[in-house]
């Protein structure tokens, strides 16, 4: 599927104009499993496409909003906006919100009001450089009807519907989930190992 230029640096090899491959990786940044699999792609399979598969492979993050994990709109919401900010950021809070996920679990946000949740997000975007009180902006909800209306959503609202309708064109359940060239790649684990990967590579990349 192709990655419209807004939203280019979701797209991990910015080196591989015309890449051979492409991996989507559909992630839940409140999932457990995708702070799994994405710690392994972020620290392993990263350095392996930059070093043996610079030009032939692109990996590219996909927004997968499970309804079931109640905060999980609002972190895709933060990741976006950062990025918004400042597209070189992009993965660096992703990982920063993958290593902090448990902060937006039910227990911990339980007694929180949306706009507080995104408080919390604001001050960790400001750990990767983003300026205090940026993200908020971009994200926070009045909570005074607008021009009449009341489902006013906030900055980002349109462009997070355009990821969700992606996931839900090529039929996305559930994260993570790995598409490898347009397929869903079901055999890809979230436990896989470093050698699994570079042993799936080597059985997969021409």
């Amino acid at each position: 599927m192709a990655l419209a230029p807004t939203f280019a640096s979701h797209a991990l090899n910015v080196n591989a104009p015309i890449p051979v491959h492409t991996i989507e990786i559909y992630l839940d940044y409140v999932c457990p499993f995708s702070a799994k699999i994405f710690k392994t792609i972020y620290e392993c399979v990263k350095p392996l496409v930059e070093t043996q598969y610079v030009k032939r492979v692109q990996i590219i993050f996909r927004h997968q909003v499970q309804p079931w994990h109640p905060t999980s709109t609002m972190v895709h919401e933060a990741a976006l906006a950062v990025e918004k900010i400042d597209k070189t950021k992009f993965w660096e809070f992703s990982k920063a919100l993958f290593e902090n996920q448990v902060d937006y679990f039910d227990v911990n946000t339980a007694n929180l009001s949306r706009n507080e949740v995104y408080q919390k997000l604001d001050t960790l975007a400001t750990s990767v450089g983003i300026g205090a009180g940026e993200t908020l902006e971009i994200l926070k909800i009045s909570d005074s009807p607008v021009n009449g209306a009341y489902n006013t959503g906030n900055q980002i609202t349109t462009d997070l519907k355009l990821h969700i309708k992606a996931a839900r064109l090529v039929g996305i359940h559930v994260s993570p989930s790995v598409v490898f060239n347009g397929n869903l790649e079901s055999t890809i684990s979230s436990g896989w190992s470093e050698d699994e990967w570079k042993d799936w590579f080597t059985k997969n990349i021409d």
